[in-house]
């Protein structure tokens, strides 16, 4: 078979890391007799230098006619200054809008082979990790009304949270089916205690919940849950929630599987076009210079093969040769930790999971 898929290569380490899952997209499609036709688009802080915006219309135009899109990273302190509407990180909302994607899939899962960084006490990483966080991805407090106004203080900022009945069903009837596919436990998290828009969030999951009788739901306070992921994170299946509760406790809870650099994401609509990405940034530190980690941009990738393209066989042999390379002892600089082994370029750690393919 053959697809088509958009790349947006973006800031810092994008282009290096989108290079690597290339490369394994590349030799996935060897071994299974598929093809994969690449387009790059410009995105974020290079399409701000090319164009003067961050989302070019070209860019919108072609990720929709491409059967999904592969995103690298976005942003840096060079474009740090510019005003809200122009910045890199508007290319995200933008192309998230664009495409109907209101869903974004981030499982956060502990290697057996990395339990020793992860930063939580021993026993508590020896119970493992592994949940996949359910975040709501257009609506809330990133696409509700705000701006500037003279208050009772004298100037002030507002932003508003608001969510509908539909965008709150739809995003509860994903985690529900996800979770009928693992351990059918749903944890939803709010802040109902203090807000309006959580209080109806939490009536509608539970109106939900009702269609789905053999899962367990679970409410939980957002602050409580941003203590329970580093206090016993292992009771955690599926977790479902707001746009920016999500944005906040998914980076936590990739932190303590040990690296943020080992983490894919989805975001996904109705159809089968979805972006994918991996959850670290463009870290400019060290872009152009071949140390980033690429497992999480690969396992991007992965997904991709899993919920857009329906390549499920192609999916779990990325999943393996991943698990393969960190089981036979092979790091990169984030993940280390006290091993004396020495680090592996992204360069290196790629072509390591090439070979075991």
């Amino acid at each position: 078979m053959n697809f088509k898929i958009g790349l947006l290569k973006g800031d810092g380490i994008g282009p290096e890391i989108v290079d690597s899952a290339v490369s394994v997209l590349n030799k996935i499609g060897e071994k299974y007799g598929h093809s994969f036709d690449f387009t790059a688009y410009l995105a974020g802080g290079c399409a701000i230098d090319a164009t003067g915006e961050p989302l070019p219309k070209e860019t919108v135009e072609g990720c929709r006619a491409s059967d999904s899109v592969l995103l690298g990273a976005v942003g840096g302190p060079k474009w740090d200054t510019l005003p809200g509407h122009l910045r890199p990180e508007r290319a995200l909302l933008g192309m998230r809008s664009a495409l109907g994607l209101y869903t974004n899939i981030r499982p956060a899962k502990l290697y057996d082979s990395l339990r020793a960084e992860c930063p939580l006490r021993a026993d508590i990483a020896g119970r493992g990790i592994d949940l996949v966080m359910i975040r709501e991805l257009t609506g809330g407090i990133y696409f509700g009304e705000r701006g500037r106004r003279e208050g009772k203080m004298g100037q002030e900022a507002y932003d508003t949270e608001c969510y509908s009945v539909a965008e709150i069903e739809r995003i509860a009837r994903v985690a529900f089916n996800t979770a009928r596919k693992r351990s059918r436990r749903v944890t939803s998290i709010d802040k109902a205690n203090i807000l309006e828009s959580s209080r109806l969030w939490r009536e509608v999951v539970h109106k939900v919940a009702e269609e789905y009788p053999d899962v367990t739901v679970t409410d939980m306070l957002v602050d409580n849950a941003a203590m329970q992921l580093v206090k016993n994170p292992s009771q955690f299946d599926v977790i479902v929630t707001s746009n920016i509760f999500g944005d906040i406790l998914s980076d936590e809870a990739s932190q303590v599987t040990g690296s943020i650099g080992l983490l894919p994401s989805a975001s996904l609509g109705d159809g089968k076009c979805g972006l994918y990405e991996p959850i670290h940034g463009s870290a400019p530190d060290i872009a152009g210079q071949n140390r980033a980690n690429p497992i999480a941009t690969i396992l991007s990738a992965a997904m991709m093969l899993r919920y857009s393209l329906d390549l499920m066989t192609e999916a779990d042999a990325i999943e393996a040769a991943v698990d393969r390379v960190l089981r036979e002892g092979f790091r990169t600089a984030d993940i280390l930790g006290s091993s004396d082994v020495k680090p592996l370029s992204c360069t290196e750690m790629t072509e390591k999971i090439l070979e075991r393919i």
